[in-house]
């Protein structure tokens, strides 16, 4: 049974200032048709600041999740990553109206929003889960710390070749040297594993991408293994090395630290309007003819 709306959250482009000053009247627009609705709203603290309007609940970005039904998030795809990673145990069901580039996570326009959301209110949405990936990373057997990603986990230098050993299931598949690499989820591969070469995996695939970033072999090629995989990457020789969950946070990578990247336990639950197809998508992000 598709779920029932009775409390609607709403998520603004809340790390940008200017960002949410340039979208004010329709976050406005936005409360006023979902109170109009008879619906209650949560507006999270950040985004409700550029708010005209008053008579819903403020919450932050940790505790929106669990106070809603549905969150609509109003941004560009990286709004919608850092929304979904933080609300990821929540199970909330998450739809993006794009005020960004691309836009390959929000389906919606500012221009026909309210119109999209008051067929997806009266049950007209298709409801689709989205895998992503745990990652730890330990030194000298002691973990330094895990993160979760729904596109990709990067490993990279900015400036030289790095080496790398990966593992999959305890078995060795390569030794390499390049400028890193990217191990994307099916949302993932329409991201920085396209640019790099990498396949584009449709979201219904449970899988894993394993794509290199300039190998000096170039024999060397994207590789895609089961969701259920165990990927080990070990840092043999880098003077700079860097890893990233879905481009949003760096940390530092020393030789000899092994990183652990598995399927995650949570899923994302998105909503897209009824007539969304995946390769119409495609074809209009990508300019395909």
């Amino acid at each position: 049974m598709l779920p029932y709306f009775r409390s609607v959250a709403i998520v603004g482009k809340y790390m940008d200032d200017s960002a949410l000053q340039n979208m004010r009247d329709d976050l406005t627009h936005l409360v006023q048709y979902l109170q109009s609705q008879e619906l209650h709203v949560c507006v999270e603290e950040q985004t409700a600041r550029f708010i005209r309007h008053e008579g819903f609940e403020l919450a932050s970005l940790e505790n929106i999740g669990h106070k809603a039904d549905l969150v609509v998030v109003m941004g560009g795809d990286g709004t919608m990553l850092s929304v979904a990673r933080a609300l990821r145990d929540s199970n909330v069901c998450l739809i993006g109206i794009n005020r960004g580039r691309l836009g390959f996570l929000t389906d919606l326009q500012t221009d026909n929003m309210l119109g999209e959301l008051e067929k997806i209110l009266q049950g007209e949405y298709q409801l689709e889960s989205r895998m992503l990936l745990q990652s730890a990373v330990s030194r000298a057997q002691s973990q330094l710390w895990q993160s979760v990603a729904m596109n990709d986990v990067v490993i990279k230098s900015a400036f030289r070749l790095i080496e790398l050993e990966v593992h999959v299931d305890g078995k060795f598949v390569s030794r390499q040297r390049a400028d890193g690499l990217i191990l994307a989820t099916p949302t993932g591969t329409t991201a920085y594993g396209l640019s790099a070469g990498g396949p584009i995996m449709h979201p219904d695939l449970h899988a894993i991408s394993i794509v290199p970033i300039s190998p000096h072999t170039l024999s060397y090629r994207p590789i895609t293994v089961p969701a259920d995989s165990v990927i080990e990457v070990i840092i043999v020789n880098a003077a700079d090395a860097q890893i990233s969950f879905d481009g949003q946070g760096q940390h530092a990578l020393s030789e000899g630290d092994h990183i652990r990247i598995a399927r995650g336990e949570q899923e994302i639950q998105l909503l897209h309007p009824k007539t969304y197809c995946y390769f119409d998508m495609l074809r209009n992000k990508l300019n395909w003819g």
